[in-house]
């Protein structure tokens, strides 16, 4: 194993390395248009053997960005972006998409072998307003020869001056399409891959809604036919916990840990609202989903730790 280390392109991303491989690119200052709700991303995410396991704008949904947070409905503004769902019109393109806005790094570097980045964001609406305050850190550790792990946490500081309603498309009246949060696309070869939890193994179809603490995507590259695994966990603290899922394999590939899939949340003005996932990248199939479960969720338990949480 080797350590990790961060290389930052002042005003724009920071990419974490692993020796010959760079794991990701983290895009803090994103050139999104204003109709994709501009957010901080990363990809390209890799493997630790090199392969590529996201996908950035795809010409479906050109607001898919590798792994985003991503909220469609945060009170009446649109924090995903493209379209709002309105019931009863489907969607609709409103002049509602904001902005995720970096304001300054708290840490960047590297701590025993694992790369920490945390900053400072303010949520603002299209129209100016800002709603939120939000603080944001990522850690990238090596689990092993074949894998290595996210962690991602934030909070989220309500400073609207109002109540704001967390929800989703399922929640505004759409069936089973409870998508927002932290979502991660994947590649276009993955179409038609399997989604695997402790309960069993699927198509996106057949475990969407479902409830899991952990839920992963095996899918298959072009060039090499090598497979390679994504994997989630949502931290016990997290609302809704287990969350269910919105999930997808048939027309592409995704994954999301929603909690707001089902029912609103309301973060009270003053409030704060926190989330915390775990995120497994391996070069394996879906036979090693338990074991790797297993190491992020002992690898979520040690970020606890060190960091007082």
């Amino acid at each position: 194993m080797t350590g990790l280390d961060i290389r930052h392109h002042l005003g724009t991303s920071l990419t974490v390395g692993d020796g010959g491989v760079d794991l990701f690119e983290y895009v803090y200052g994103p050139d999104s248009p204003q109709l994709e709700s501009p957010k901080p991303y990363l990809h390209p995410i890799r493997t630790r053997a090199g392969r590529t396991v996201s996908l950035f704008r795809p010409w479906d949904h050109v607001w898919h960005k590798g792994i985003a947070l991503s909220l469609p409905h945060v009170g009446e503004e649109n924090f995903w972006g493209g379209p709002t769902y309105v019931h009863g019109q489907f969607y609709v393109q409103l002049e509602n998409n904001g902005t995720q806005q970096h304001r300054e790094f708290t840490e960047l570097g590297t701590v025993e072998g694992t790369a920490r980045i945390a900053h400072r964001l303010d949520w603002i609406t299209q129209s100016g307003s800002k709603y939120f305050a939000e603080e944001r850190s990522i850690t990238a550790r090596v689990l092993s020869d074949e894998a290595w792990m996210l962690t991602f946490e934030t909070t989220l500081h309500n400073v609207s001056g109002e109540d704001i309603a967390f929800g989703s498309p399922t929640t505004k009246g759409r069936e089973n399409a409870g998508y927002g949060g932290l979502f991660w696309r994947g590649p276009r070869s993955f179409t038609d891959g399997r989604l695997v939890t402790a309960d069993g193994s699927g198509s996106g179809s057949e475990m969407r809604g479902g409830r899991h603490e952990w839920m992963g995507f095996a899918g298959r590259h072009d060039h090499d036919d090598a497979t390679s695994l994504v994997l989630m966990v949502d931290d016990a603290a997290n609302p809704q916990h287990p969350p269910q899922w919105f999930a997808r394999s048939e027309e592409f590939a995704a994954l999301n840990p929603a909690p707001f899939f089902s029912e609103e949340l309301t973060v009270p003005d003053g409030e704060t609202l926190r989330l915390r996932y775990g995120v497994g990248i391996a070069d394996a199939d879906a036979d090693a989903a338990s074991d790797l479960a297993d190491a992020v969720r002992s690898g979520l338990a040690d970020a606890a730790t060190s960091s007082g949480a």
